[in-house]
């Protein structure tokens, strides 16, 4: 098997793990601020903080190894806006409120029968492409022109080597602070301590970011037909997906691609067997035009900010790249003003 079809196949499995566990755990970062924010349930921000923490342990280690070069992914580039990358987080985490989910948590959604998530998934994949390619892509090429800086430290560890310390030594001690400190967010929760299933998947979560940089970027480093060195990210590849649904004779499968799809059906095997999968639909006109607005903010955010909840915040901080820290940090607060305070998103009338 060549290594762009070992790439894919492996995408399909990663995916397929992701929709079960998705889907079986509830992984989902607008949820767990949710219960973090407004309703006072920890639980979930410790799952999606401990798949943090597995994330970049499992991808430093891979790095510090040199089994992968992350180096050659888009998080660590020299030249990034902080502005764009900031502000593309505070539209995507204020359109994931909109919307009662991300792109990745629509996927799941959507294989255990929710329509709502169709049209989430269509309209972000859209405005998605449009941001990357189409009408929105000039401004948003102006905006980074206008405000990218060039840095010789895109990451911790160069930050830290700075300061005199050995690459290696600073990879460790930026992996390890963020880390312990993560990991004992997580488990200083009693609640969460006594939750097997959310360990679980914070664990999986995180180590399946791993996976994705392990595969393309190992198993897919061919000198004469490389993949793209990637992980786990969804706002792209969503807008990808959809583009190839139609196009596929003249566009290329790739990892990106095969997760959602494997996402997909992953969640749908998992909501058959388990007996979950059901038909939901909008309550009324008033919440598809919501969720259908969250959806553009997240399409045109999560390009802006070089990823989504996932893409940025497991994949991108798994690099310990300063940008992905930015975005997150949007992300984040984007969120909080959508779940509290005067920008607060109401919650829909009952009929």
């Amino acid at each position: 098997m060549e290594s762009a079809q070992l790439v894919i196949l492996a995408g399909l499995v990663i995916g397929l793990i992701y929709g079960a566990v998705g889907l079986l755990s509830g992984f989902c970062l607008m949820s767990s601020m949710r219960g973090f924010v407004a309703d006072g349930d920890g639980r979930l921000v410790r799952t999606y903080a401990l798949a943090i923490a597995a994330a970049v342990a499992a991808s430093q280690l891979l790095a510090g190894s040199g089994t992968v070069d992350i180096g050659k992914s888009i998080y660590l580039q020299q030249s990034f806006s902080v502005p764009v990358l900031f502000l593309g987080g505070l539209l995507f985490g204020y359109g994931m409120v909109l919307s009662n989910g991300c792109g990745s948590r629509a996927l799941v959604l959507l294989g255990r029968g929710n329509l709502r998530s169709f049209i989430v998934v269509i309209v972000l994949a859209i405005a998605a492409q449009m941001t990357l390619k189409g009408l929105i892509a000039p401004a948003r090429i102006a905006l980074v022109q206008a405000s990218q800086t060039t840095v010789s430290t895109n990451s911790l560890p160069s930050l830290l080597a700075t300061l005199g310390a050995a690459e290696a030594v600073s990879r460790a001690l930026a992996a390890a602070v963020i880390v312990v400190a993560l990991v004992l967010f997580a488990f200083a929760h009693p609640a969460f301590r006594r939750s097997p299933g959310q360990i679980a998947a914070g664990v999986v979560v995180g180590l399946l970011v791993a996976a994705g940089w392990f595969v393309t970027g190992y198993l897919g480093a061919d000198d004469f037909n490389p993949v793209a060195v990637t992980s786990l990210t969804f706002v792209a590849p969503i807008a990808d997906a959809l583009q190839y649904a139609m196009l596929s004779t003249g566009l290329t499968l790739n990892f990106g691609i095969a997760t959602v799809a494997g996402v997909f059906a992953g969640s749908l095997a998992t909501a058959l067997a388990t007996g979950r999968f059901h038909l939901e639909g909008y309550s009324s006109p008033r919440h598809m035009l919501r969720s259908a607005s969250g959806a553009a903010l997240m399409g045109i955010g999560g390009v802006m900010a070089f990823g989504c909840s996932i893409g940025q915040g497991l994949t991108g901080v798994s690099t310990l790249a300063l940008g992905s820290f930015v975005a997150l940090a949007g992300i984040l607060l984007g969120t909080t003003a959508g779940l509290r305070g005067s920008l607060r998103v109401q919650p829909l009338a009952v009929a």
